[in-house]
């Protein structure tokens, strides 16, 4: 597992492309929220969008790795 981790906007997701374009065997892991989608965000490509009784199951049930609360919105790594 490589996890890349940076304040916003310093450059993880253009890393993440350059390296998924390089090598076949990695996977891009998409985060569940219980954030409102912004307008360009595709749910299941950016973030997995669901509501806070769905994450909390989904947490009880152990289905992240990790997960936080961060500015009151719930954001988990699923287990792949």
């Amino acid at each position: 597992m490589l996890v890349l981790s940076s304040p916003s906007g310093a450059g993880k997701t253009t890393l993440a492309k350059a390296l998924l374009a390089r090598e076949e065997n990695l996977r891009m892991s998409i985060s569940f929220t219980t954030r409102l989608r912004r307008a360009k965000e595709v749910d299941g490509e950016d973030y997995n969008f669901v509501n806070e009784t769905k994450f909390k199951k989904m947490a009880e049930a152990g289905e992240f790795l990790e997960y936080a609360q961060v500015f009151g919105n719930y954001y988990g790594t699923p287990k792949i």
